[in-house]
């Protein structure tokens, strides 16, 4: 039906008939610019709300309070009070392609250019482009909630993958 966002999750997106994929987010989680926020609440206010809407949300709203994460959980309940039909997908980090602000692509380039980093005894959720896939084919056609984590890593080790070429 639609997909509104170009996007890193939007490029991966296989469309669907039934449904409005919202992939026009604030890209970046440490934005500052209130502008950002509201402009994602604007565009997402401007669709039409007799249709199935596909938001993608992150899973930091459950382990990170920010700017950023409170952004996402007001956005998660504009799409539950205005859309009749939703689907809300949490999502982990994308392995695949985007801006460098990404954590994946961030730690490709410091290991690129063989610069330092701060590697954080912290786990992250990484997520490939065939397992999003997957998941965006068991989208239900009731009103539901998804949190598609990933694989489960230490960044230490996210960043070994990455060295080896498996990420």
């Amino acid at each position: 039906m639609a997909i509104v966002g170009s996007g890193t999750i939007a490029s991966a997106i296989i469309d669907r008939e039934d449904l409005v994929f919202f992939a026009s987010g604030v890209p970046n989680s440490q934005e500052k610019k209130e502008s950002e926020y509201q402009r994602e609440a604007d565009l997402l206010m401007q669709q039409d709300m007799s249709k199935h809407i596909v938001y993608f949300s992150t899973l930091s709203v459950f382990f990170t309070e920010s700017r950023y994460t409170r952004h996402k959980l007001s956005m998660e309940e504009l799409v539950k009070r205005h859309f009749k039909h939703y689907t809300i997908m949490r999502l982990g980090n994308t392995s695949w392609a985007g801006n460098e602000i990404h954590l994946v692509n961030f730690l490709k380039k410091k290991i690129k250019n063989k610069e330092s980093f701060e590697i954080r005894d912290v786990y992250r959720y990484i997520l490939s482009k065939e397992e999003f896939q997957h998941w965006l084919g068991l989208i239900p056609e009731f009103n539901c909630e998804m949190n598609v984590t990933g694989i489960r890593m230490k960044v230490a080790d996210i960043v070994d993958n990455i060295k080896k070429g498996l990420i």
